[in-house]
Protein backbone atom coordinates (compact mmCIF):
# COMPACT_ATOMS: atom_id res chain seq x y z
CA UNK A 1 0.00 0.00 0.00
CA UNK A 2 1.38 3.40 -0.94
CA UNK A 3 2.04 5.66 2.02
CA UNK A 4 0.72 8.75 0.22
CA UNK A 5 -2.85 7.67 0.98
CA UNK A 6 -2.17 7.09 4.68
CA UNK A 7 -2.14 9.23 7.81
CA UNK A 8 -0.53 8.44 11.16
CA UNK A 9 -1.12 9.81 14.66
CA UNK A 10 1.07 9.11 17.68
CA UNK A 11 -0.26 9.76 21.19
CA UNK A 12 2.50 9.99 23.81
CA UNK A 13 0.32 9.44 26.85
CA UNK A 14 1.33 9.17 30.48
CA UNK A 15 0.64 5.42 30.65
CA UNK A 16 0.84 4.28 27.01
CA UNK A 17 2.19 5.40 23.65
CA UNK A 18 -0.17 4.65 20.78
CA UNK A 19 0.23 4.66 17.00
CA UNK A 20 -2.86 4.83 14.80
CA UNK A 21 -2.54 4.58 11.01
CA UNK A 22 -5.65 5.37 9.01
CA UNK A 23 -6.77 5.83 5.44
CA UNK A 24 -9.54 8.04 4.12
CA UNK A 25 -12.01 5.91 2.17
CA UNK A 26 -15.18 7.49 0.73
CA UNK A 27 -15.05 10.26 3.31
CA UNK A 28 -14.57 7.83 6.20
CA UNK A 29 -11.40 7.15 8.18
CA UNK A 30 -10.57 3.45 8.00
CA UNK A 31 -8.11 1.89 10.44
CA UNK A 32 -5.08 0.32 8.78
CA UNK A 33 -3.02 -0.44 11.87
CA UNK A 34 -3.03 0.25 15.61
CA UNK A 35 -0.12 -0.32 17.98
CA UNK A 36 -0.17 0.34 21.73
CA UNK A 37 2.81 0.03 24.06
CA UNK A 38 2.71 0.51 27.82
CA UNK A 39 5.56 2.95 28.55
CA UNK A 40 4.44 4.34 31.94
CA UNK A 41 6.23 7.64 31.62
CA UNK A 42 3.74 9.06 34.11
CA UNK A 43 5.32 7.20 37.00
CA UNK A 44 8.80 8.10 35.76
CA UNK A 45 8.68 11.66 37.09
CA UNK A 46 10.90 12.11 40.13
CA UNK A 47 10.37 14.49 43.05
CA UNK A 48 11.89 17.34 41.02
CA UNK A 49 9.50 16.62 38.13
CA UNK A 50 12.28 15.29 35.92
CA UNK A 51 11.85 12.15 33.83
CA UNK A 52 14.16 9.41 35.01
CA UNK A 53 16.67 7.89 32.61
CA UNK A 54 14.69 4.63 32.60
CA UNK A 55 11.45 6.43 31.73
CA UNK A 56 13.13 8.31 28.90
CA UNK A 57 14.75 5.14 27.56
CA UNK A 58 11.39 3.31 27.51
CA UNK A 59 9.93 6.18 25.53
CA UNK A 60 12.83 6.39 23.08
CA UNK A 61 12.80 2.65 22.40
CA UNK A 62 9.05 2.68 21.74
CA UNK A 63 9.29 5.68 19.40
CA UNK A 64 12.13 4.05 17.49
CA UNK A 65 9.81 1.11 16.78
CA UNK A 66 7.00 3.46 15.76
CA UNK A 67 9.46 5.39 13.58
CA UNK A 68 10.40 2.26 11.67
CA UNK A 69 6.73 1.54 10.97
CA UNK A 70 6.02 5.01 9.53
CA UNK A 71 9.29 5.52 7.67
CA UNK A 72 8.46 6.80 4.21
CA UNK A 73 5.58 8.96 5.43
CA UNK A 74 5.81 12.67 4.66
CA UNK A 75 5.61 15.34 7.41
CA UNK A 76 2.06 16.33 6.41
CA UNK A 77 0.93 12.72 6.93
CA UNK A 78 2.07 12.42 10.56
CA UNK A 79 1.11 14.14 13.79
CA UNK A 80 2.66 13.20 17.13
CA UNK A 81 1.26 14.77 20.31
CA UNK A 82 2.47 14.57 23.90
CA UNK A 83 0.27 15.25 26.92
CA UNK A 84 0.42 15.82 30.67
CA UNK A 85 3.63 14.02 31.62
CA UNK A 86 5.66 15.99 29.11
CA UNK A 87 3.76 19.15 29.99
CA UNK A 88 5.05 18.68 33.53
CA UNK A 89 8.55 17.29 32.91
CA UNK A 90 11.23 19.90 33.53
CA UNK A 91 13.70 18.00 31.34
CA UNK A 92 11.26 17.44 28.49
CA UNK A 93 13.56 19.17 25.98
CA UNK A 94 16.23 16.55 26.66
CA UNK A 95 13.71 13.76 26.07
CA UNK A 96 12.15 15.39 23.00
CA UNK A 97 15.44 16.09 21.22
CA UNK A 98 16.26 12.37 21.01
CA UNK A 99 12.60 11.32 20.72
CA UNK A 100 12.21 13.31 17.51
CA UNK A 101 15.28 11.63 16.05
CA UNK A 102 13.99 8.19 17.02
CA UNK A 103 10.53 8.82 15.54
CA UNK A 104 11.76 10.77 12.53
CA UNK A 105 9.02 13.40 12.90
CA UNK A 106 8.30 16.44 15.12
CA UNK A 107 6.57 15.85 18.46
CA UNK A 108 4.15 18.50 19.75
CA UNK A 109 3.58 19.05 23.45
CA UNK A 110 -0.04 20.21 23.52
CA UNK A 111 -1.85 22.20 26.21
CA UNK A 112 -4.65 20.60 28.22
CA UNK A 113 -7.47 22.35 26.37
CA UNK A 114 -5.96 21.43 23.01
CA UNK A 115 -5.85 17.82 24.20
CA UNK A 116 -9.53 18.15 25.14
CA UNK A 117 -10.38 19.58 21.70
CA UNK A 118 -8.69 16.69 19.91
CA UNK A 119 -10.38 14.15 22.18
CA UNK A 120 -13.80 15.59 21.36
CA UNK A 121 -12.94 15.74 17.66
CA UNK A 122 -12.04 12.05 17.72
CA UNK A 123 -15.10 11.03 19.75
CA UNK A 124 -17.63 13.07 17.77
CA UNK A 125 -16.39 11.85 14.37
CA UNK A 126 -16.92 8.23 15.37
CA UNK A 127 -20.38 8.70 16.89
CA UNK A 128 -23.66 8.55 14.92
CA UNK A 129 -25.12 11.88 13.83
CA UNK A 130 -27.30 13.27 16.61
CA UNK A 131 -28.58 16.55 18.06
CA UNK A 132 -27.78 15.38 21.59
CA UNK A 133 -25.73 17.59 23.88
CA UNK A 134 -22.68 15.55 24.83
CA UNK A 135 -20.41 15.40 27.83
CA UNK A 136 -17.12 13.63 27.04
CA UNK A 137 -14.80 12.57 29.87
CA UNK A 138 -11.30 11.21 29.29
CA UNK A 139 -9.40 10.04 32.39
CA UNK A 140 -5.78 9.58 31.33
CA UNK A 141 -2.65 8.79 33.27
CA UNK A 142 -1.99 12.24 34.75
CA UNK A 143 -4.86 14.41 33.55
CA UNK A 144 -8.61 14.32 33.03
CA UNK A 145 -10.25 16.16 30.15
CA UNK A 146 -13.92 17.17 30.09
CA UNK A 147 -15.73 18.58 27.09
CA UNK A 148 -19.25 19.76 26.33
CA UNK A 149 -20.29 19.75 22.70
CA UNK A 150 -22.92 19.14 20.09
CA UNK A 151 -22.33 17.50 16.71
CA UNK A 152 -18.62 18.04 15.97
CA UNK A 153 -18.38 21.38 17.76
CA UNK A 154 -16.99 21.60 21.30
CA UNK A 155 -18.36 24.45 23.41
CA UNK A 156 -16.56 23.99 26.75
CA UNK A 157 -13.11 22.45 27.18
CA UNK A 158 -11.17 21.86 30.38
CA UNK A 159 -8.24 19.79 31.60
CA UNK A 160 -7.57 18.85 35.23
CA UNK A 161 -4.37 17.46 36.73
CA UNK A 162 -5.77 14.21 38.08
CA UNK A 163 -5.39 10.78 36.48
CA UNK A 164 -5.02 7.05 36.97
CA UNK A 165 -1.22 6.90 37.16
CA UNK A 166 -0.78 9.95 39.38
CA UNK A 167 -3.56 8.93 41.78
CA UNK A 168 -2.38 5.30 41.96
CA UNK A 169 1.12 6.43 42.89
CA UNK A 170 -0.10 8.98 45.44
CA UNK A 171 -2.98 7.22 47.19
CA UNK A 172 -2.35 3.51 46.67
CA UNK A 173 1.20 3.28 47.87
CA UNK A 174 2.80 -0.15 47.53
CA UNK A 175 -0.17 -0.96 45.28
CA UNK A 176 -2.49 -1.69 48.22
CA UNK A 177 -6.24 -1.19 47.73
CA UNK A 178 -7.96 -0.28 50.99
CA UNK A 179 -11.23 1.46 51.87
CA UNK A 180 -9.29 4.31 53.48
CA UNK A 181 -7.11 4.75 50.37
CA UNK A 182 -10.15 4.83 48.07
CA UNK A 183 -11.88 7.36 50.29
CA UNK A 184 -8.82 9.64 50.38
CA UNK A 185 -8.31 9.32 46.61
CA UNK A 186 -11.95 10.15 45.83
CA UNK A 187 -12.01 13.17 48.16
CA UNK A 188 -8.77 14.50 46.67
CA UNK A 189 -10.07 14.01 43.12
CA UNK A 190 -13.25 15.90 43.96
CA UNK A 191 -11.18 18.77 45.33
CA UNK A 192 -9.26 19.05 42.05
CA UNK A 193 -12.43 18.67 39.96
CA UNK A 194 -14.59 20.96 42.08
CA UNK A 195 -14.89 23.65 39.39
CA UNK A 196 -16.29 21.04 36.99
CA UNK A 197 -19.57 21.02 38.95
CA UNK A 198 -20.39 24.45 37.53
CA UNK A 199 -19.07 24.01 33.99
CA UNK A 200 -20.33 20.48 33.34
CA UNK A 201 -23.37 20.08 35.57
CA UNK A 202 -26.29 17.86 34.59
CA UNK A 203 -28.31 20.69 33.01
CA UNK A 204 -25.70 21.14 30.24
CA UNK A 205 -25.74 17.70 28.62
CA UNK A 206 -28.05 14.90 27.52
CA UNK A 207 -25.65 11.96 27.26
CA UNK A 208 -22.26 11.19 28.78
CA UNK A 209 -19.39 9.45 26.98
CA UNK A 210 -16.14 8.08 28.36
CA UNK A 211 -13.12 8.10 26.08
CA UNK A 212 -10.12 5.76 26.08
CA UNK A 213 -7.94 5.12 29.16
CA UNK A 214 -9.80 4.41 32.37
CA UNK A 215 -13.28 4.35 30.84
CA UNK A 216 -12.25 1.74 28.30
CA UNK A 217 -10.49 -0.42 30.92
CA UNK A 218 -13.41 -0.32 33.36
CA UNK A 219 -15.90 -1.09 30.59
CA UNK A 220 -13.86 -4.12 29.46
CA UNK A 221 -13.93 -5.58 32.98
CA UNK A 222 -17.65 -4.95 33.46
CA UNK A 223 -18.51 -6.42 30.05
CA UNK A 224 -16.48 -9.56 30.78
CA UNK A 225 -18.39 -9.91 34.06
CA UNK A 226 -21.75 -9.81 32.30
CA UNK A 227 -22.69 -6.13 32.50
CA UNK A 228 -24.06 -4.37 29.41
CA UNK A 229 -21.33 -3.90 26.80
CA UNK A 230 -20.00 -0.37 26.44
CA UNK A 231 -21.87 0.99 29.46
CA UNK A 232 -20.55 2.04 32.88
CA UNK A 233 -23.07 2.45 35.70
CA UNK A 234 -22.88 3.38 39.36
CA UNK A 235 -23.72 -0.22 40.25
CA UNK A 236 -20.88 -1.43 38.04
CA UNK A 237 -18.40 0.92 39.69
CA UNK A 238 -19.44 -0.25 43.14
CA UNK A 239 -19.06 -3.90 42.09
CA UNK A 240 -15.58 -3.31 40.65
CA UNK A 241 -14.44 -1.39 43.73
CA UNK A 242 -15.59 -4.27 45.91
CA UNK A 243 -13.57 -6.73 43.80
CA UNK A 244 -10.44 -4.57 44.13
CA UNK A 245 -10.86 -4.32 47.89
CA UNK A 246 -11.19 -8.08 48.17
CA UNK A 247 -8.08 -8.59 46.04
CA UNK A 248 -6.19 -5.99 48.12
CA UNK A 249 -3.38 -5.61 45.56
CA UNK A 250 -2.84 -5.97 41.78
CA UNK A 251 -1.01 -9.31 42.00
CA UNK A 252 -4.07 -10.90 43.61
CA UNK A 253 -6.62 -9.54 41.12
CA UNK A 254 -8.26 -12.26 39.04
CA UNK A 255 -10.74 -10.60 36.70
CA UNK A 256 -11.45 -11.29 33.04
CA UNK A 257 -11.10 -8.21 30.86
CA UNK A 258 -8.42 -6.42 32.87
CA UNK A 259 -5.03 -6.39 31.14
CA UNK A 260 -1.84 -6.90 33.09
CA UNK A 261 -0.51 -3.45 32.24
CA UNK A 262 -3.71 -1.86 33.55
CA UNK A 263 -3.77 -3.59 36.96
CA UNK A 264 -1.26 -1.24 38.70
CA UNK A 265 -3.25 1.91 37.76
CA UNK A 266 -6.87 0.73 37.77
CA UNK A 267 -7.34 1.70 41.42
CA UNK A 268 -6.41 5.34 40.85
CA UNK A 269 -8.48 5.47 37.67
CA UNK A 270 -11.51 3.98 39.41
CA UNK A 271 -11.28 6.51 42.26
CA UNK A 272 -11.19 9.41 39.79
CA UNK A 273 -14.04 7.94 37.76
CA UNK A 274 -16.17 7.55 40.90
CA UNK A 275 -15.45 11.18 41.83
CA UNK A 276 -16.57 12.30 38.35
CA UNK A 277 -19.81 10.28 38.62
CA UNK A 278 -20.58 11.83 42.01
CA UNK A 279 -19.69 15.45 41.16
CA UNK A 280 -21.52 15.55 37.83
CA UNK A 281 -24.48 13.39 38.89
CA UNK A 282 -23.78 10.79 36.20
CA UNK A 283 -25.88 7.64 36.31
CA UNK A 284 -24.43 5.96 33.25
CA UNK A 285 -21.49 6.59 30.91
CA UNK A 286 -21.31 5.22 27.38
CA UNK A 287 -17.85 4.21 26.18
CA UNK A 288 -16.86 6.03 22.99
CA UNK A 289 -14.73 4.55 20.22
CA UNK A 290 -12.95 7.79 19.39
CA UNK A 291 -9.97 9.12 21.32
CA UNK A 292 -7.15 11.65 21.20
CA UNK A 293 -5.27 9.86 18.44
CA UNK A 294 -8.35 9.85 16.20
CA UNK A 295 -8.82 13.56 16.80
CA UNK A 296 -5.19 14.15 15.82
CA UNK A 297 -5.80 12.23 12.59
CA UNK A 298 -8.96 14.15 11.71
CA UNK A 299 -7.24 17.45 12.53
CA UNK A 300 -4.33 16.49 10.28
CA UNK A 301 -6.73 15.67 7.45
CA UNK A 302 -8.61 18.95 8.00
CA UNK A 303 -5.36 20.87 7.64
CA UNK A 304 -4.70 19.10 4.35
CA UNK A 305 -8.14 20.22 3.20
CA UNK A 306 -7.36 23.84 4.17
CA UNK A 307 -9.77 23.74 7.13
CA UNK A 308 -7.16 24.67 9.71
CA UNK A 309 -8.73 25.61 13.04
CA UNK A 310 -5.59 27.58 13.89
CA UNK A 311 -6.42 30.25 11.31
CA UNK A 312 -9.89 30.68 12.78
CA UNK A 313 -8.43 31.00 16.28
CA UNK A 314 -5.94 33.67 15.14
CA UNK A 315 -8.76 35.63 13.50
CA UNK A 316 -10.82 35.41 16.67
CA UNK A 317 -7.95 36.53 18.91
CA UNK A 318 -7.14 39.47 16.64
CA UNK A 319 -10.79 40.49 16.68
CA UNK A 320 -11.00 40.15 20.47
CA UNK A 321 -8.10 42.57 20.91
CA UNK A 322 -9.36 44.98 18.27
CA UNK A 323 -6.35 44.97 15.97
CA UNK A 324 -6.19 47.08 12.82
CA UNK A 325 -7.12 44.38 10.31
CA UNK A 326 -6.10 46.38 7.24
CA UNK A 327 -2.67 47.10 8.71
CA UNK A 328 -2.21 43.46 9.70
CA UNK A 329 -3.01 42.30 6.17
CA UNK A 330 -0.73 44.99 4.73
CA UNK A 331 2.17 43.90 6.93
CA UNK A 332 1.46 40.25 6.12
CA UNK A 333 1.52 40.77 2.33
CA UNK A 334 4.79 42.67 2.62
CA UNK A 335 6.44 40.23 5.01
CA UNK A 336 5.50 37.19 2.92
CA UNK A 337 6.80 38.91 -0.23
CA UNK A 338 10.14 39.46 1.53
CA UNK A 339 10.29 35.93 2.98
CA UNK A 340 9.77 34.43 -0.47
CA UNK A 341 13.01 36.07 -1.58
CA UNK A 342 14.84 35.08 1.62
CA UNK A 343 13.76 31.41 1.48
CA UNK A 344 13.57 30.37 -2.17
CA UNK A 345 12.01 27.01 -2.98
CA UNK A 346 14.79 24.42 -3.19
CA UNK A 347 15.38 20.74 -2.51
CA UNK A 348 16.63 21.81 0.93
CA UNK A 349 13.46 23.82 1.58
CA UNK A 350 10.61 22.10 -0.33
CA UNK A 351 7.37 23.85 -1.15
CA UNK A 352 5.36 22.33 1.73
CA UNK A 353 7.91 23.40 4.35
CA UNK A 354 8.21 26.85 2.82
CA UNK A 355 4.44 27.21 2.92
CA UNK A 356 4.42 26.39 6.63
CA UNK A 357 6.92 29.19 7.24
CA UNK A 358 4.69 31.55 5.27
CA UNK A 359 1.57 30.53 7.19
CA UNK A 360 3.16 31.04 10.59
CA UNK A 361 4.58 34.39 9.52
CA UNK A 362 1.08 35.40 8.41
CA UNK A 363 -0.31 34.55 11.86
CA UNK A 364 2.42 36.59 13.53
CA UNK A 365 1.56 39.55 11.30
CA UNK A 366 -2.12 39.27 12.18
CA UNK A 367 -1.27 39.33 15.89
CA UNK A 368 1.71 41.66 16.09
CA UNK A 369 -0.38 44.55 17.43
CA UNK A 370 -2.68 42.70 19.87
CA UNK A 371 -0.79 44.21 22.81
CA UNK A 372 -1.97 47.71 21.89
CA UNK A 373 -5.30 47.03 23.61
CA UNK A 374 -3.35 46.91 26.89
CA UNK A 375 -0.95 49.80 26.24
CA UNK A 376 0.74 51.41 23.26
CA UNK A 377 3.95 51.58 25.27
CA UNK A 378 5.84 48.28 24.93
CA UNK A 379 2.84 46.79 23.15
CA UNK A 380 5.09 44.11 21.61
CA UNK A 381 5.87 42.82 25.11
CA UNK A 382 2.18 42.76 26.04
CA UNK A 383 1.39 40.87 22.83
CA UNK A 384 4.06 38.28 23.54
CA UNK A 385 2.72 37.81 27.07
CA UNK A 386 -0.81 37.26 25.75
CA UNK A 387 0.36 34.56 23.34
CA UNK A 388 2.46 32.80 25.96
CA UNK A 389 -0.49 32.70 28.35
CA UNK A 390 -3.48 31.89 26.18
CA UNK A 391 -5.06 28.69 24.90
CA UNK A 392 -5.63 28.74 21.15
CA UNK A 393 -7.26 25.63 19.73
CA UNK A 394 -5.07 23.79 17.26
CA UNK A 395 -1.79 25.26 18.49
CA UNK A 396 0.89 23.45 20.43
CA UNK A 397 2.64 25.15 23.33
CA UNK A 398 5.81 25.46 21.24
CA UNK A 399 3.91 27.00 18.30
CA UNK A 400 2.35 29.63 20.55
CA UNK A 401 5.74 30.43 22.07
CA UNK A 402 7.23 30.79 18.61
CA UNK A 403 4.48 33.24 17.68
CA UNK A 404 5.03 35.12 20.93
CA UNK A 405 8.72 35.51 20.15
CA UNK A 406 8.01 36.83 16.65
CA UNK A 407 5.60 39.36 18.15
CA UNK A 408 8.09 40.26 20.89
CA UNK A 409 10.88 40.72 18.37
CA UNK A 410 9.04 42.62 15.64
CA UNK A 411 10.35 45.88 17.12
CA UNK A 412 12.99 46.99 19.57
CA UNK A 413 16.32 45.42 20.45
CA UNK A 414 17.15 41.89 19.40
CA UNK A 415 19.23 40.91 22.41
CA UNK A 416 16.08 39.60 24.15
CA UNK A 417 15.82 36.84 21.53
CA UNK A 418 19.34 35.51 21.79
CA UNK A 419 18.43 31.80 22.01
CA UNK A 420 15.83 31.97 19.21
CA UNK A 421 18.36 33.57 16.86
CA UNK A 422 20.15 30.22 16.61
CA UNK A 423 17.28 29.04 14.38
CA UNK A 424 17.84 30.29 10.82
CA UNK A 425 14.20 29.90 9.75
CA UNK A 426 13.05 31.94 12.77
CA UNK A 427 15.62 34.65 11.98
CA UNK A 428 14.42 35.00 8.39
CA UNK A 429 10.77 35.12 9.48
CA UNK A 430 11.64 37.76 12.07
CA UNK A 431 13.71 39.81 9.64
CA UNK A 432 10.89 39.77 7.08
CA UNK A 433 8.41 40.83 9.79
CA UNK A 434 10.57 43.66 11.15
CA UNK A 435 11.30 45.08 7.70
CA UNK A 436 7.63 44.77 6.70
CA UNK A 437 6.59 46.73 9.82
CA UNK A 438 9.12 49.44 8.89
CA UNK A 439 7.92 49.65 5.29
CA UNK A 440 4.29 49.85 6.43
CA UNK A 441 4.96 52.40 9.19
CA UNK A 442 2.76 55.02 7.49
CA UNK A 443 -0.14 52.49 7.39
CA UNK A 444 -0.30 52.43 3.63
CA UNK A 445 0.84 49.92 1.03
CA UNK A 446 4.61 50.28 0.55
CA UNK A 447 6.42 50.65 -2.76
CA UNK A 448 8.41 47.44 -3.17
CA UNK A 449 9.48 48.01 -6.77
CA UNK A 450 12.78 49.64 -5.85
CA UNK A 451 13.78 47.17 -3.15
CA UNK A 452 15.39 43.73 -3.37
CA UNK A 453 16.66 41.21 -0.81
CA UNK A 454 18.88 38.15 -0.83
CA UNK A 455 20.20 35.98 2.00
CA UNK A 456 23.48 34.13 2.36
CA UNK A 457 22.54 31.70 5.14
CA UNK A 458 26.03 30.20 5.24
CA UNK A 459 27.47 33.61 6.15
CA UNK A 460 24.38 34.60 8.13
CA UNK A 461 24.03 37.80 6.15
CA UNK A 462 21.08 39.38 4.34
CA UNK A 463 21.61 42.00 1.64
CA UNK A 464 18.94 44.65 1.21
CA UNK A 465 19.39 46.81 -1.87
CA UNK A 466 17.54 50.11 -2.40
CA UNK A 467 17.46 51.87 -5.73
CA UNK A 468 18.67 55.46 -5.36
CA UNK A 469 15.43 56.99 -6.60
CA UNK A 470 13.46 54.78 -4.16
CA UNK A 471 15.55 56.04 -1.23
CA UNK A 472 14.96 59.62 -2.34
CA UNK A 473 11.24 59.06 -2.77
CA UNK A 474 10.84 57.35 0.62
CA UNK A 475 13.51 58.95 2.86
CA UNK A 476 11.87 58.00 6.18
CA UNK A 477 11.65 54.33 5.21
CA UNK A 478 15.25 54.39 3.96
CA UNK A 479 16.37 55.93 7.27
CA UNK A 480 14.52 53.31 9.33
CA UNK A 481 16.02 50.50 7.26
CA UNK A 482 19.52 51.82 7.95
CA UNK A 483 18.65 51.91 11.65
CA UNK A 484 17.52 48.31 11.32
CA UNK A 485 20.98 47.44 10.03
CA UNK A 486 22.42 48.66 13.32
CA UNK A 487 20.00 46.49 15.31
CA UNK A 488 21.18 43.33 13.54
CA UNK A 489 24.83 44.36 13.85
CA UNK A 490 24.64 43.44 17.55
CA UNK A 491 23.70 39.81 16.75
CA UNK A 492 25.39 36.93 14.97
CA UNK A 493 23.36 37.81 11.89
CA UNK A 494 24.09 40.71 9.57
CA UNK A 495 21.83 42.99 7.56
CA UNK A 496 23.58 44.96 4.84
CA UNK A 497 21.65 47.93 3.47
CA UNK A 498 23.01 49.54 0.35
CA UNK A 499 21.80 51.97 -2.29
CA UNK A 500 22.19 50.89 -5.88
Amino acid sequence: MQTKSLYAAIDLGSNSFRLEIGQMDAGQLRRVEYIKETVRQGNGLDAERNLTEDAMTRGWECLARFGERISGFKPNQVRAVATQTLREARNRDEFLAKAKRMLGFPIEVIAGREEARLIYLGVSHLLPQSNERRLVVDIGGRSTEMILGQHEHATTLESYRVGSVGWSMKYFQDGLWTSAAFKAAEIAAKAVLDEAQLLFNRQHWDKCYGSSGTAGAVSDVLTAAGWQEGLITREGLAWLKDRLLKAQKPDNLRLDGVKEDRKPVIGGGLAVLQAVFDLLQIDEMHVAQGALRHGALFDLIDREGMHDVRSSMVDALAQRFGTDKLQAERVSRTAQHLLQTLIPETTVTPAAERQRYMQKLHWACQLHEIGMRISHSDYHKHGAYILDNTDLQGFTMDELHRLSQLVLGHRGKLRKLESELEDASFVLQLMALRIAVILCHARRDPDLSGLSMACDQHRRTTHLTLQSDWAELWPQSAHLLREEKNAWFKTDWGLQVQTD
